[in-house]
């Protein structure tokens, strides 16, 4: 597989997954490739975590089968997945609040001095500054702690860590979410930027389907465990897809 830009990173067919009697996905087929960026949005309960969990090695698929970089793949475990290139900012960022910027790009990937285990804080924190300023995240210092920082800075310094560890998927659960919109902001930006670099596909899960059609280049509706809505964002609209989800609403309360 070759890292050229439009070139498929990931494609699943037929991917379902059942929990007892529960079924949280039903034959959902859906591609992504190098510099695009897809919106995926659904109400509570469609099926989006299931399918995350899935794209990270956490579950294991019951039907279907899952194309990396061209290659049929069984994503083993999270350890798997991400040594694949598969890196997921969750909403709760796992960062370290009173670990410098620094150090959190660099958790569980510390360089140190061998033999000795002693860190090498200088390469870190050059490192560091190289990662963010190449993405454009504007963080004043990376000595700096974490938790002094403003949610927004925090969201893009998680973004970066995945960069850096040079993932080739990215997937970002409700990185807007409780965010205002100067910090909302930040991150738009942000995803801009991986997406005119070209080098990385990107699956963004969101509420606000203003920022999805604004920032993504194509929309699919996750419903009851079923993709029902796959379409360039250019030729869709935040009212077509409220529409979508209420249609989905008002038939749920008729049952």
């Amino acid at each position: 597989m070759t890292g050229e830009p439009g070139a498929e990173v990931i494609r699943i067919e037929g991917v379902s997954k059942k929990f007892g009697p529960v079924t949280a996905l039903a034959d959902i087929t859906l591609r992504v490739r190098r510099g695009e960026i897809l919106g995926l949005i659904g109400d509570n309960g469609a099926g989006k975590s299931t399918l995350i969990k899935i794209l990270t090695g956490y579950h294991q698929p019951d039907g279907g089968r899952i194309v990396f970089e061209g290659e049929p793949t069984t994503l083993k475990s999270v350890v798997h997945a991400r040594s694949l290139g598969i890196e997921t900012v969750f909403q709760d960022l796992a960062m370290v609040d009173d670990l410098p910027v620094y150090l959190n790009l660099h958790l569980n990937r510390e360089l140190t001095h061998r033999p000795l285990p002693f860190l090498r804080r200088r390469e870190m924190k050059r490192r560091a500054r190289e990662a963010l300023d190449s993405i454009g995240i504007d963080i004043p210092s990376v000595t700096a702690e974490v938790g002094m920082l403003s949610g927004g800075q925090r969201q893009a310094i998680a973004v970066a860590r995945s960069v850096y560890s040079e993932a080739k998927l990215l997937l970002l659960d409700e990185p807007l979410a409780a965010m205002g919109a100067k910090e909302s902001a930040v991150i738009l930006r942000l995803l801009r930027e991986l997406k005119q670099r070209g080098d990385i596909a990107i699956i963004l899960i969101a509420h606000n389907y203003g920022q999805v059609i604004d920032v993504c280049d194509r929309v699919n509706l996750l419903q009851h465990g079923e993709i029902t809505f796959d379409r360039r964002s250019k030729d869709t609209t935040v009212a077509e897809l409220l529409e979508l989800v209420n249609a989905e609403y008002r038939l749920d309360r008729g049952r």
